[in-house]
């Protein structure tokens, strides 16, 4: 019977190690809790495995392990977690009107910031067109939490972002860069003035002078605003820096074309960004790695630039197309 023996000590043994496990983890358990200052915050999960570990155990062995919360609460939990399991909450309907899909809910902020004189109604009739039935409240309600104004209000309190998006197809930009151009004098820093078409980024170069003065960029502004050539002939309105060279007889000239320029505020490149990204680009595929001799140089340089940025270059701004491709029958040719 050595064997009986030998097994009664292993099980022996074993259990005396359990136990020792046991009382390590629960002094272990108490120090810790302890330490810790204020009530400690559970979560459904760690409630729900404490609850079906201090069931199995029993009230008796809680009173001796449990810390985190007293026998009684760990027990109340379980009965907790029995309850839930048979009382319907997944199949139930909460009372009221389902919620607004969000992808709905973006429709009509973006109708509303983009047409600034729209009301409710109005926004309702354009949804209804597009098989959307919502109602005039419920589209109040939805501007007024993404912190959109009525009507009146947003009329009085356009942005300059909305008010560039509203007027993309009748809105141009103008501005100055710089280029060192090497002629027989040495460097010469040449001035060259452009324009560009914010809805269509259509750019046209107006001049190129080493001295822009009041006499060059009167002429260049009556040639923007000729009839049927002139690059401003179908724009409404002109943004432009505050930089001096637009002078007022400058602005005049444009106003009499029948376009209305408008001076940004100072140190605010960010409101006429189109511009300043094409210096950017012209900068940085072009002229950046030319060496120009003489205004000629320069002159050729941009016309052939101009000809790749409008025909062969992707615009990202534009969903990533050309903006003006040849025609089939243009290139083969």
């Amino acid at each position: 019977m050595d064997w009986m023996r030998m097994l009664a000590y292993i099980t022996g043994t074993v259990d005396q190690e359990l136990l020792l496990r046991n009382e390590y983890l629960a002094a272990e358990n108490r120090i810790l809790r302890a330490q810790i200052k204020g009530r400690l915050l559970l979560s459904d999960a760690e409630k729900k495995t404490l609850a079906d570990i201090g069931y199995r155990l029993g009230h008796k062995a809680l009173e001796d392990v449990a810390n985190t919360a007293k026998p009684d609460t760990i027990l109340g939990w379980y009965r907790r977690l029995i309850a839930r399991k048979f009382d319907g909450s997944k199949a139930r309907r909460y009372p009221g009107r389902p919620r607004i899909a969000p992808e709905l809910e973006d429709l009509v902020v973006r109708m509303a910031k983009e047409n600034i004189d729209w009301g409710y109604d109005r926004i309702v009739g354009a949804l209804a067109n597009l098989g959307h039935t919502l109602s005039d409240e419920t589209v109040g309600n939805i501007l007024r939490r993404n912190g959109i104004p009525p009507a009146p209000e947003r009329k009085r309190s356009t942005t300059w972002k909305n008010f560039i998006r509203a007027h993309m197809a009748v809105l141009a930009g103008t501005d100055f860069f710089t280029v060192e151009v090497l002629t027989l004098r040495g460097l010469v820093t040449y001035y060259v003035l452009f324009f560009i078409h914010l809805e269509s980024r259509k750019v046209e170069v107006a001049g190129y002078t080493p001295h822009p003065n009041e006499l060059w960029m009167k002429q260049i502004a009556r040639n923007v605003t000729m009839d049927a050539w002139g690059f401003l002939g179908n724009c409404r309105y002109l943004i432009h820096d505050r930089d001096t060279k637009f002078t007022d007889s400058f602005r005049a000239i444009v106003k009499s074309g029948h376009v209305d320029p408008l001076k940004l505020p100072a140190r605010s490149p960010n409101l006429n960004a189109f511009a300043e990204r094409w210096v950017k680009s012209v900068k940085d595929d072009c002229l950046s790695k030319l060496i120009l001799f003489g205004e000629t140089s320069l002159r050729h340089a941009l016309r052939q630039y101009l000809l790749h940025y409008h025909a062969e270059r992707n615009h990202q701004g534009k969903d990533n197309v050309l903006l003006f491709p040849h025609h089939a029958s243009e290139e083969s040719c």
